[in-house]
C-alpha cells in the first residue's frame, strides 16, 4: 500500500496567526487548508495549482479591465456597473478567506488574519475605495498561491520519497509467481525483483549477486553490487538481472518503512522560532485590531475638523500592512524547506526544531565502531617468512572452519578456489584452531596459541596494536596477519571539517583504549575514550553536558541509545545502525558518512539564516509602513504591496533553501 503525501494543507479547526498549536500541523498556515479544500497539491503540482484558481484570475481579469477602461481609455463606467463589477471581483477572489472569516468569528475567534483581511477590504468598500478593496484581496490571495507553489516545489524531495514503495510483489509460491500486496508476504518467502523494480521488502540475496541503485536509502545514486546472502533493502532499485531475495523483515517494519515514518511525522515537531512566533501573533494580532480601532476614534478627541471616512481608510490601512502573513507563511515553510534540503542529500531530520539544536552545537561527540570506522574486520597487513600466496592458502584453508570474525577476516582475504579441505581441524578455545592441511600442520590463533606450543615469536608482535592471526606451520613460526577496523573514507575531512567550524570532535568506543587512542590520533581527535560500557558513554556526556557544552552524539549500535537520546541532537548511522539508535536519534544519516554531519549542520544554518532574513525583513517594512499608514501618508494599494510584496520576498527567499549546496 502506498503512503499518500500528505497535503500542504491544514483543517478549518488549525489556528496560524491567533497561535493555537496543532501539533499535527504541517508546515504551512491553516489557511491553506479551509482556503483550497477543494484539490489536492499531493500529485497535482504546480500547473494544477494554478487551473484550480480560476476564479481568482478571473477577478484579476475583472480589475484590470476596469481599471483600463477608467484610467487608459478614460471612458467613465456608471457607478452601479461598477460596483457590480468590484464586488463580483471581490468575492470571486475572496469568498473562502471571507467564509473562513465568518466560520471562525462564530466559534469565538476574532483575532486572525482572515478576519483581518476582510474587516479592512469591507471597510474599503463602506468608504467608497471598490478598487482598492478587491485589489488587497486579491493581492492576498496571489500571495497565498505563491505559498502553495512554494509548498509544492519544497516538498518535492520528500515526496519522492513517499512514492517510492511499490504496491505489488512477485512471490514465489509453489514454484509459481504470485503477485501479491507487500503487506501480505511472511517472513521466510522468496520474492522475485525484476530489472528496473523497487525492493518491496528488507531480505537476504538469494542469487549469485545483483546491482542496486540505493539512492532512495542513502542519497548517493551510484550503483551498490551485493553479493549472495548480504542484505537487500526495500526501496532499493534492482538495476540489472532478475533477482530472488528471501525476505527478514515484515513490509510495516522495514527500514524504508521507517524511514518514512520519520519523514512523515517531520515537520509535527516545530522549531523553537516557530513556536515564538506563534505565541507572538496569538499576542501581536489583538493589539493590531486595538491600534487599527484606536487610529480611526481616537483621533476625535483630539483633531479638528475629524472626518470619520479619513481615519477609517488610515485605520483599513494600517490592518492591511500589520497582517502578520509574511511570518507565519515564511518561517514554517524555511523549515520544512530545510528539512527537504536535508532529505534529498540522504539526512532524515525528525523535526523543524532539530534544525536550530543542529546550529547550536560545539561538540560532536562519536562512537568508534560503525560510525567512524566501516564496523568490518579486514586484513591490512600480511607478514610471512614463506611464500606468501601459499601462506595465505594453508592459513584460511584452516581459518575456513571457524565462525570467528577474525577468521572470516582471513578467509575473506584468501581465494576461495585455492582453499583446500583440512584432514584434522580442532579449536582450542580462547587460542585459535590446530589442524593439518595437505601434509602440513598448521596453528592459526593469537599469541598464547604459539606460547603454548612452545614456538618462539618475533617479541615485536605483541607490541602491535590491532587484532593479530600468528600462524605456525610445522612447529615454526611462519608469520601473521593484522587484522583491524577499516576507518571511513571520510572521516578525517570530517574531523577537519568540525574543527573548521570550531566544533570539538571527541570520540568514544567500547573497544580497547589502545586502539582506540590510536585511531584517534590518525583521525586527529584529542579526545577519546576506550573500554567503556554504555553507562560509561552516558556519564562522559552528561559530565560534558554539566559544563555547558551543546552535545550531538552520534552511534550506531543498541549500546549507543541511551547516549543518543541524552545529547541535544542525538544522530544515527541509518544504513547499518540498530534499530534503537535509528528509533531513538533525531537525526538519521542513511548511507552512514560521517561527512553527513557536517552536511547537516550547514543544513540547519542555511535555514536558520534565511528564517532570520524573512523575520527580520517582514518586521522592518511592516513596522515602517504601518507608522506610515497611520500617518495618512501611505495608501491602500502601498499597504497592499507591502504587505504581499514583503510575504513574496520572504516565499521567494525560502526558496533558495532548496537550491542550496551542503
Amino acid at each position: 500500500m502506498k503512503v499518500q503525501e500528505t497535503s500542504p494543507t491544514h483543517h478549518d479547526t488549525d489556528h496560524c496567526c491567533s497561535g493555537h498549536d496543532d501539533h499535527k500541523q504541517k508546515a504551512t498556515n491553516d489557511h491553506n487548508h479551509d482556503h483550497d479544500h477543494d484539490h489536492d497539491h499531493g500529485d497535482s503540482g504546480e500547473a494544477s495549482i494554478l487551473k484550480t484558481r480560476w476564479m481568482l484570475w478571473l477577478s484579476l481579469l475583472i480589475l484590470l479591465t476596469t481599471l483600463a477602461i477608467t484610467f487608459i481609455f478614460k471612458i467613465k463606467i456608471d457607478r452601479t456597473v461598477e460596483i457590480a463589477l468590484m464586488l463580483a471581483a471581490y468575492l470571486l477572489a475572496g469568498n473562502k478567506t471571507i467564509a473562513i472569516a465568518f466560520r471562525r468569528i462564530a466559534r469565538g475567534d476574532f483575532f486572525n488574519e482572515f478576519t483581518l483581511m476582510t474587516i479592512a477590504t469591507l471597510g474599503a468598500f463602506y468608504i467608497g475605495e471598490f478598487s482598492e478593496g478587491v485589489a488587497v484581496m486579491i493581492f492576498y490571495e496571489i500571495g497565498e498561491l505563491f505559498q502553495d507553489i512554494a509548498v509544492s516545489r519544497s516538498k518535492n524531495s520528500i515526496k519522492a520519497l513517499l512514492d517510492i514503495r511499490p504496491d505489488t510483489v512477485t512471490v514465489i509460491r509453489d514454484h509459481q509467481n504470485s503477485l501479491v500486496s507487500p503487506d501480505n508476504v511472511a517472513i521466510g518467502e522468496i520474492i522475485l525483483v525484476k530489472a528496473g523494480e523497487k525492493v518491496a521488502l528488507d531480505g537476504k540475496l538469494s542469487s549469485e549477486s545483483g546491482t542496486f541503485n540505493t539512492a532512495a536509502l542513502t542519497g548517493e545514486p551510484r550503483p551498490d553490487v551485493i553479493s549472495k546472502g548480504n542484505t537487500v533493502l526495500a526501496g532499493m532499485i534492482n538495476t540489472e538481472q532478475a533477482v530472488e531475495v528471501t525476505v527478514t523483515t515484515l513490509f510495516k517494519d522495514s527500514k524504508l518503512s521507517r524511514i518514512l515514518e520519520m519523514v512523515q511525522e517531520a515537520t509535527a515537531r516545530k522549531a523553537p522560532t516557530q513556536l515564538l512566533i506563534s505565541r507572538l501573533a496569538k499576542i501581536y494580532t489583538p493589539i493590531v485590531f486595538l491600534l487599527s480601532v484606536l487610529i480611526i476614534l481616537l483621533p476625535y478627541f483630539f483633531v479638528n475638523n475629524y472626518d470619520f471616512d479619513q481615519w477609517l481608510y488610515r485605520g483599513m490601512v494600517f490592518l492591511v500592512i500589520a497582517c502578520p502573513c509574511a511570518l507565519t507563511i515564511s518561517i514554517p515553510l524555511g523549515y520544512f524547506g530545510g528539512i527537504g534540503l536535508a532529505s534529498r542529500n540522504g539526512i532524515l531530520v525528525k523535526g523543524a526544531n532539530f534544525l536550530d539544536v543542529i546550529t547550536k552545537i560545539d561538540t560532536v561527540v562519536s562512537d568508534k565502531t560503525g560510525t567512524l570506522t566501516k564496523g568490518v574486520f579486514a586484513v591490512q597487513h600480511v607478514e610471512t617468512t614463506l611464500d606468501k600466496q601459499e601462506f595465505i592458502q594453508l592459513a584460511a584453508s584452516l581459518e575456513n572452519y571457524s565462525t570467528h570474525p577474525v577468521a572470516k577476516a582471513v578467509v575473506s582475504y584468501a581465494n576461495a578456489a585455492e582453499l583446500q579441505k583440512p584432514l584434522e581441524v580442532r579449536e582450542i578455545a580462547g587460542h585459535g584452531l590446530a589442524g593439518i592441511v595437505g601434509t602440513k600442520k598448521v596453528l592459526a590463533g593469537n599469541l598464547k596459541l604459539l606460547d603454548k606450543y612452545l614456538i618462539q615469536y618475533p617479541a615485536n608482535l605483541a607490541d602491535i596494536l590491532e587484532t593479530i592471526v600468528a600462524v605456525a606451520i610445522d612447529g615454526a613460526y611462519a608469520g601473521y596477519f593484522m587484522i583491524a577496523d577499516q576507518i571511513k573514507e571520510d572521516a578525517a575531512q570530517t574531523v577537519a571539517d568540525l574543527k573548521s567550524l570550531g566544533i570539538e570532535t571527541i570520540m568514544l568506543s567500547g573497544d580497547k583504549t589502545a586502539v582506540v587512542s590510536h585511531i584517534a590520533q590518525t583521525l586527529q581527535i584529542a579526545q577519546s575514550y576506550g573500554d567503556l560500557l554504555p553507562e560509561d558513554k552516558v556519564a562522559i556526556v552528561q559530565k560534558l553536558k554539566d559544563q555547558g557544552k551543546r552535545i550531538a552524539f552520534v552511534g550506531d549500535g543498541v549500546n549507543d541509545a541511551p547516549v543518543i537520546a541524552l545529547a541535544d541532537a542525538g544522530i544515527a548511522m541509518g544504513a547499518l545502525g540498530s534499530d534503537a539508535a535509528i528509533e531513538t536519534a533525531d537525526i538519521v544519516i542513511q548511507n552512514d558518512q560521517p561527512s553527513k554531519i557536517v552536511s547537516a549542520i550547514r543544513a540547519g544554518k542555511v535555514t536558520r539564516s534565511v528564517v532570520y532574513q524573512n523575520i527580520s525583513l517582514a518586521m522592518g517594512v511592516k513596522m515602517a509602513v504601518m507608522l506610515l499608514g497611520a500617518g495618512g501618508i501611505a495608501t491602500l494599494w502601498e499597504a497592499v504591496f507591502a504587505d504581499v510584496g514583503v510575504a513574496l520576498l520572504a516565499i521567494l527567499n525560502a526558496f533558495r533553501i532548496q537550491g542550496k549546496k551542503i
